[in-house]
């Protein structure tokens, strides 16, 4: 059996990964549109998780059914409220955190993600909270609308700074070599393009905002881009054909630093560690958490018992054997937003595996714009190459305004990448 195991290729070269990957995507993308209608004001933070990862279940249920196959959550179901950075889901046993309520019109963050032996696709996407009663403004302005648009533009930016160089060049083979030569943008030049993106809408990058390299049962790999990075962080690698990552932006109506939440911290993974475990309740949640989730994150509320949990996981975080993820927010207390998207790179560009729905921006209005010209190339450029049918009639035009202009570019990308897989 072991040597069956190293036998199979779990690369993307195998057509069996990017199916899998591509299920996990359909079951994420699926459930965080449900999930997205629940965030109304008045509804419970503890509710909606709760009523998130029971879909996710019931999708996941559905899939490779017989199959001798893993599957399962690769994130499990995150109500993040306005100020909040981290992914947050509060325990039922925890009396003042329960009755955590949405307020109309604040940013939420809601981030979740099924996984298919092994492979997992996670997404997270911002909405404003709905009015409990009457409908929605069809028409979102002023620091909202900047919020909203800052994190879309800066995201699109994002995704096409994750392409190596020269792999969707064109012109003649000297041209195209050239293009591969160049390097790849260092991350504080990364950074640096960003900034100006989000300070166009007089706004901030979250400090410290990572992208991480995917792998099979690993959604923190050896390779990782750090956005605005804090005090003793730094990022680590290029992006490179043939691999697949977790791309996550985050903006900030403040200054974008942040502070350590006073919240229980309820999200925790399991490492690679080994600790020889003392407490019944901590060896008896590992076990548990061993065989629900592997090495994928869960909350403490999805296992059996919560009193237990919240016991037992204290001696393993002290053993490093669960890594725990601490609830943080903005500093000011000011609204955050917040997307992430798993992505492969393939030969011809960039594919979505998963993620947040595409922006409708005729809902979005406001008077700031994107001026500076190499953002606006770079935004107008796509991330993916064109494999499907030529017949297509797409009309090139320098666009005036910011707003044509990125809006151009995404429904280009989005007719590209339905047409490119492998």
């Amino acid at each position: 059996m072991a040597t069956e195991e190293k036998d199979i290729d779990y690369s993307l070269n195998n057509p069996d990964t990017i199916t899998k990957y591509k299920t996990a995507a359909q079951i994420s993308e699926k459930v965080l549109a449900d999930v997205s209608k629940l965030c109304v004001a008045g509804a419970k933070v503890i509710d909606i998780c709760e009523k998130g990862d029971k879909l996710l279940e019931e999708e996941i249920a559905k899939v490779y059914r017989g199959k001798k196959i893993t599957k399962g959550f690769s994130h499990p179901t995150t109500v993040s409220p306005s100020a909040f950075v981290t992914p947050y889901t509060p325990l039922r046993s925890d009396e003042k955190e329960s009755v955590v309520e949405l307020q109309a019109g604040e940013a939420v963050k809601i981030q979740l993600g099924a996984q298919i032996d092994g492979f997992g696709s996670i997404v997270c996407d911002t909405i404003l909270a709905a009015p409990a009663d009457g409908e929605a403004p069809k028409v979102v302005s002023g620091r909202q609308a900047d919020l909203i648009l800052a994190t879309h533009y800066a995201n699109e930016l994002l995704l096409r700074l994750m392409l190596p160089p020269g792999l969707l060049a064109s012109g003649t083979e000297e041209e195209k070599a050239k293009a591969a030569s160049a390097k790849a943008p260092s991350q504080s030049k990364i950074t640096g393009l960003l900034e100006q993106v989000v300070e166009a809408y007089d706004c901030n990058l979250v400090e410290s905002t990572t992208s991480w390299l995917f792998d099979r049962n690993e959604i923190e790999g050896k390779k990782k881009i750090v956005i605005a990075p804090g005090e003793n962080t730094k990022g680590e690698g290029s992006p490179e054909v043939g691999e697949v990552w977790g791309v996550e932006m985050g903006v900030s109506l403040g200054s974008g630093k942040v502070k350590q939440f006073e919240q229980r911290t309820t999200l925790h993974r399991r490492t690679a560690n080994t600790y020889a475990l003392k407490r019944p309740s901590s060896r008896k949640i590992l076990s548990e958490v061993q065989k629900k989730f592997g090495t994928f994150p869960f909350s403490l509320r999805q296992l059996d018992d919560e009193r237990d949990a919240k016991s037992g996981v204290i001696e393993c975080v002290r053993g490093n054997v669960f890594r725990q993820y601490e609830v943080s927010g903005d500093k000011d207390n000011s609204p955050v937003a917040r997307l992430l998207t798993t992505i492969a790179i393939t030969k011809n560009g960039i594919t979505k595996l998963g993620a947040p729905p595409a922006l409708d921006l005729s809902k979005f209005e406001t008077d700031k714009n994107i001026t500076d010209e190499e953002i606006l190339s770079i935004l107008a450029q796509p991330i993916a190459r064109n494999t499907g049918s030529k017949s297509k009639n797409k009309k090139k035009k320098k666009p005036a305004k910011k707003t044509a202009a990125a809006a151009a570019a995404k429904e280009e990308s989005d007719e590209e990448e339905e047409s490119d897989d492998e």
